[in-house]
């Protein structure tokens, strides 16, 4: 009996006759050859059914196949220097589970509207699942990163009684008698868990109802939120560029053929290491003003002018010290220059917009309660967050990371909804 091989695995396999099994990404023929381009989620291989080396069955059962037909192939591995992953199979015997008949996605152009109502089926193309693979790298950097530098990993709620950030694009539903959100931040109770734990992260699910469409929003999307206790303004900044060199030079390493895979230019990639370019919102408006916009200061930034910006820099660059008025309540006032707040967003290169947002939070409980009421916010509500500075407050900063933003920078894709398995935008929740 053969045995049971991904594709990923077949170079331990060269020579021996394994069992893959796999669904027809494609087929060809050449007369008394037939090419099976197989994949099984792991990898693409093809396997060559030869018609006077295989029983009459075999060779039939083959040309019967037909696109996403899920089939059991039996063959011998080996090397073949002209395919992709360097491998062939040389088929020996094949076992049909399904014949799919009138598969919809065809290699033919489909718009964009019909690939998105068939995602379930679309994530099977080659390129949308470099991305999911590429997504998968992505993360599994981010948490390699987090470990290796002493945070631990705690998950903050998803139904919350308040917004974190004052606004009001929040998914209202009811908890039993009570009014309850779903979280547009993890960010106040991951402040909570760095006074018991110093370093942590969440990463989780997070949602947002602006009636938005560009290609930079979702409805839902997964952010990753880090805060650190004793932890100023300039070290969070160069925790966040040795971050995101990490995941990117993470990608870059062990997900080449998928980079292929998108089109991507892996060598704007490979440029992606710290530090990074820093930028004062005052040197910004002045540069923007310079470029023809007509923004004035204390306006914040839209696309277009993080877009004009991040052209002069080929790695991502921070924007520092934006206006107090512009920020949310709980940011730090620079104590030099109490009108603009200790914070920063980081723009990625190539048109990608923001990636990361952060800041140095307010320990001060007097200017805390201040801006409570400046906001007009209620104590009561927020008097569990007010109770981190009562009992052991210290200088503390954090950001969060918007996974589907860096999953289109690092592809190089036109659209976020691509980043995701099933995309929630402004006028889809199907499938």
């Amino acid at each position: 009996m053969a045995t049971k091989s991904m594709i990923r695995n077949v170079n331990q396999h060269v020579g021996e006759t394994v069992t893959i099994g796999s669904w027809i990404n494609n087929k060809r023929s050449s007369g008394k050859i037939q090419f099976l381009q197989l994949r099984d989620g792991s990898g693409y291989i093809q396997g060559v059914v030869v018609k006077s080396e295989v029983s009459e069955q075999v060779w039939n059962d083959a040309k019967s196949l037909t696109q996403e037909s899920s089939v059991y192939v039996t063959g011998v591995i080996r090397e073949e220097p002209r395919s992709q992953s360097g491998y062939e199979m040389t088929v020996t015997g094949l076992e049909i589970i399904h014949l799919t008949e009138n598969y919809p996605i065809t290699p033919k152009e489909h718009g964009v509207d019909f690939l998105m109502d068939h995602r379930h089926l679309w994530l099977r193309a080659p390129k949308q699942r470099a991305i999911m693979v590429i997504r998968g790298e992505i993360i599994r950097a981010v948490q390699e990163f987090f470990d290796q530098n002493d945070f631990t990993l705690v998950d903050p709620p998803i139904l919350t009684p308040t917004s974190a950030e004052g606004t009001t694009n929040l998914f209202h539903t009811k908890y039993f008698e009570e009014d309850a959100y779903l979280t547009q931040s993890g960010q106040l109770y991951m402040e909570a868990a760095a006074m018991a734990l110093g370093k942590v992260y969440s990463f989780g699910p997070t949602f947002r109802a602006e009636k938005s469409k560009t290609r930079r929003h979702l409805i839902e999307f997964w952010m990753i939120e880090p805060e650190m206790a004793f932890t100023d303004h300039e070290e969070s900044l160069q925790v966040q560029e040795q971050f995101i060199s990490h995941v990117v030079q993470s990608v870059v390493k062990n997900c080449k053929t998928e980079l292929e895979a998108v089109g991507r230019d892996i060598s704007k990639l490979e440029n992606i290491k710290a530090p990074f370019p820093r930028i004062t919102y005052d040197d910004a408006i002045t540069f923007l003003q310079g470029e023809g916009f007509d923004i004035p200061w204390g306006e914040d930034f839209g696309a277009p002018h993080e877009t004009a910006i991040a052209e002069k820099y080929d790695k991502p660059v921070f924007i520092t010290h934006y206006p107090a008025g512009i920020k949310a309540f709980y940011m730090k006032p620079d104590p030099n220059r109490p009108d603009v707040v200790l914070c920063a967003d980081m723009i990625a290169p190539e048109g990608y917009g923001e990636i990361i947002g952060g800041s140095q939070r307010i320990d001060d409980p007097v200017l805390l309660e201040q801006r409570f009421k400046e906001h007009e916010l209620s104590m009561e509500t927020y008097q569990w967050y007010m109770d981190l500075r009562t009992y052991g407050t210290v200088p503390h900063s954090g950001f969060g990371l918007g996974l589907e933003r860096t999953v289109a920078w690092i592809c190089g894709l036109d659209h976020v909804r691509e980043t995701i398995p099933f995309p929630r935008t402004l006028y889809r929740l199907y499938p």
